[in-house]
């Protein structure tokens, strides 16, 4: 009878950790759509910042290349600065994931 109230107090425990866990993901989550990360591209001719909920917030092309514009290089380097900022944004996603489950190398799809 005492071991399972013992697996009851114990399951008790997992589950409210679950919770806290929960409730500090959001907070995470939270976090990153308020932080912003730049990507550029071609020396910095073409530079995006998108937040952590992946948006792109802005995109800024210098005053030079639309002097001479050549439409597929500007194609080719908005695309490339979004990738870059994507791809830094999901870069702090997964060391602040890391921070929050330890290190643990937990990987949660659709989170982040």
């Amino acid at each position: 009878m005492l071991e399972g109230l013992s697996n009851f107090s114990n399951m008790a425990k997992m589950l409210k950790a679950a919770g806290q866990f929960k409730e500090q993901l959001e907070g995470l989550q939270k976090d990153l759509a308020q932080r912003s990360v730049d990507g550029s591209a071609g020396g910095g001719m073409v530079k995006v910042t998108v937040n952590g909920a992946q948006e792109v917030l802005s995109i800024e092309i210098d005053q030079e290349m639309m002097a001479d514009p050549d439409k597929q290089m500007i194609e080719d380097l908005v695309a490339a600065a979004c990738n870059a900022a994507l791809e830094r944004s999901r870069e702090v996603a997964r060391e602040e994931m890391a921070k929050l489950t330890g290190g643990l190398g937990i990987d949660l799809p659709g989170i982040m």
